[in-house]
């Protein structure tokens, strides 16, 4: 569980950093590029807030701006969902070890019970097929196949809405690029190209959804790989723990 923590706090801390190189870099282009125009130039340049660059947008703001907040709120689930303590429960596992080793099963599928999560629900599942009487390990195997799946599906179904989020917000966004330059030479073609302020209006729509849907998207596709990476690990221990607890149940099942 430290590792894990120590890998999600190594992980978050180089995305911060590649950010802030990322940031650096445009900063620095912004910074050479505005000391080639002359200061006259500079002071008839209107700057332009958030909300105004927002409006420039157009159209493709709107979901972009869903995406960005559906992303942001399934990362935040991830990392509260995707965790060992919540998925394996150990605490409770340890009580079931126990109550297996008694091979008290009523107690067993109690403790299971009142201590919901995945791991659990597939001990459970397996312990429900449990015949002390006539001990065979090939029931309860199947109802551990059958738990395991559908109980692990589940946290990664929410894991891949992420990459949805990651692998649309681009395209939304060169949507968006292309609306604009359509609009761009729609107002060619009916003013010529005299109309520089108009032109530019749509140019800007262009490229404000371009850069839009790829803030939203490299964030996305980012915790992507790093959820989909720890659930993995975490999937491996819980297939181990379940077969250490069913080792238990039929080393007591035998010993009877």
């Amino acid at each position: 569980m430290n590792t894990v923590n120590k890998q999600s706090s190594s992980a978050s801390t180089a995305f911060l950093v590649l950010i802030i190189l990322l940031l650096g870099t445009v900063s620095v282009a912004a910074q050479d590029t505005v000391a080639v125009i002359d200061t006259d130039q500079v002071s008839t340049i209107p700057n332009k807030s958030l909300i105004d660059m927002y409006k420039t947008g157009g159209w493709a703001m709107y979901p972009l701006t869903f995406f960005s907040i559906a992303g942001f709120g399934l990362i935040i689930y991830n990392f509260m969902a995707v965790q060992p303590k919540v998925m394996l429960n150990t605490e409770a596992l340890i009580q079931v070890d126990k109550a297996l080793e008694q091979l008290d099963i009523d107690s067993a599928l109690n403790i299971c019970a009142e201590n919901q999560a995945p791991t659990t629900n597939i001990i459970a599942a397996g312990l429900k097929r449990a015949d002390l009487n006539n001990y065979q390990q090939t029931p309860i195997k199947e109802a551990i196949e059958e738990a395991s799946s559908e109980e692990l599906a589940g946290p990664y179904v929410l894991i891949n809405y992420l990459s949805v989020v990651g692998s649309l917000s681009p395209m939304v966004g060169l949507l968006g690029t292309v609306s604009g330059m359509v609009k761009a030479f729609n107002a060619i073609e009916a003013e010529g190209a005299g109309s520089a302020q108009l032109l530019a209006g749509n140019i800007s729509e262009a490229l404000i959804t371009t850069a839009s849907g790829m803030i939203v998207g490299i964030p996305a596709m980012f915790f992507f790989f790093f959820f989909k990476n720890r659930y993995g690990k975490i999937t491996s221990r819980v297939a181990r723990v379940v077969g250490d607890l069913e080792f238990t149940l039929s080393k007591a099942a035998m010993r009877k």
